[in-house]
């Protein structure tokens, strides 16, 4: 016997709840802790800005063997796969974050926007010009501060009011980078001296300060703002500033102490200026992600962490002590990448592994490197 027209919008109307039901029993238990990162920073938080904004004509990451080990291909990503951010946006269940670059190409926002430049510094050109630092060895003119430029326009474009955008921003990540290291790479590769490169930290430091200030005023509640690597523990950098003198080297790891010693200036500085600005506004959480020390654990016991290659040499290079040459870098002609990259901390001689940033990602996420505690993500 058919059915009353009664009876079948009864069962279409439980239909709807019982799929309703399942639909939150899924997604509602297991609720997102952010609903969007927001990205900012330099290569090691880049994943395709650089390559998308042709600063190079022919950029050697946007050829193997970068990508190779993760994605199978090059993405714009300065290492062999992965970086901190992308195992940041899986341990939190989001989708890979996208290059803003990528988004006047047709790509859909989706809960996420990369706004880091590989090679950008925190300050803007105008400072290394005035201190006769050359454009030539700087890979980009897009600073923090344009950054932060990108973001305005592309909030211009997503909320339809500054309450959208607060209610949004409330429930979303930011990263304020890492940034700085290239505004010291430049000048010490340049030949500027270590007390030189030392006044330059206030001023870095203010400038990071200031865009996570931005930010907060902006509408973003949880930031995490990273210190830098121990720049001695770097191919480039043991390669450059080679030394006869041996007490110039940590016994324990075989980096360049004075050179550790000064990322650790610039993180204690940070540290310092975070805190004020913890005070000054109250309602945000402001994290450090003490980058140098998650680092650290691998250089002192690389075998623990299966760096049985080590950490100090570069996985891909031309050759050298350190694996590192200027004139045969990795994607260059005369380089070649080592076969098995995890075994690596250092992939390019500038930029670790995706290895060794899965170790840091971890150490920010699930403690204890980050200050205060980041949020714990799901376990399904």
């Amino acid at each position: 016997m058919a059915s009353s027209p009664s009876t079948l919008f009864v069962r279409l109307h439980l239909l709807i709840l019982l799929l309703c039901n399942l639909y939150f029993l899924e997604t509602g238990s297991t609720s997102l802790p952010y609903e969007s990162i927001f990205s900012f920073g330099d290569s090691l938080a880049d994943t395709g800005n650089f390559l998308l904004s042709g600063a190079l004509a022919f950029p050697a990451i946007g050829r193997f063997p970068y990508g190779e080990t993760y994605f199978h291909h090059p993405t714009g990503r300065c290492s062999n796969g992965r970086l901190i951010i992308d195992f940041i946006v899986e341990a939190y269940g989001l989708p890979e974050v996208q290059p803003y670059l990528a988004l006047s190409r047709g790509k859909v926002f989706q809960r996420g926007v990369n706004f880091a430049v590989a090679g950008a510094t925190a300050l803007d050109p105008a400072f290394f010009q005035g201190r006769n630092i050359s454009r030539a060895i700087m890979w980009t003119n897009i600073s923090l501060s344009a950054q932060l430029d990108w973001f305005k326009e592309f909030k211009s474009t997503f909320c339809n009011s500054q309450k959208d955008c607060a209610t949004y921003f409330s429930k979303s990540l930011f990263l304020v980078g890492e940034i700085g290291g290239n505004d010291y790479n430049y000048a010490f590769f340049q030949g500027a001296t270590m007390e030189q490169v030392r006044a330059f930290v206030p001023i870095v430091v203010q400038a990071i300060t200031t865009a996570a200030t931005t930010l907060i005023e902006e509408g973003a509640v949880e930031l995490v703002v990273p210190g830098n690597l121990p720049i001695g523990c770097s191919a480039i950098y043991l390669t450059f500033f080679y030394s006869p003198n041996k007490g110039n080297y940590d016994p324990e790891n075989g980096c360049l102490k004075a050179l550790n010693r000064f990322s650790k200036y610039h993180n204690s500085q940070l540290q310092r200026a975070l805190e004020s600005l913890r005070q000054k506004y109250p309602q945000a959480k402001i994290m450090y992600a003490d980058y140098y020390s998650a680092a650290m654990r691998f250089f002192h016991s690389p075998k623990h962490f299966g760096f049985s290659s080590g950490t100090l040499s570069a996985c891909c290079g031309g050759g050298g002590p350190y694996n590192f040459n200027i004139t045969a870098r990795c994607g260059h002609h005369g380089s070649r990448a080592c076969t098995i990259p995890s075994t690596y901390t250092n992939w390019d001689g500038i930029h670790l592994t995706e290895a060794a940033y899965r170790y840091i990602a971890s150490g920010l996420i699930e403690g204890p490197y980050s200050m205060p505690p980041m949020r714990s993500p799901l376990k399904n």
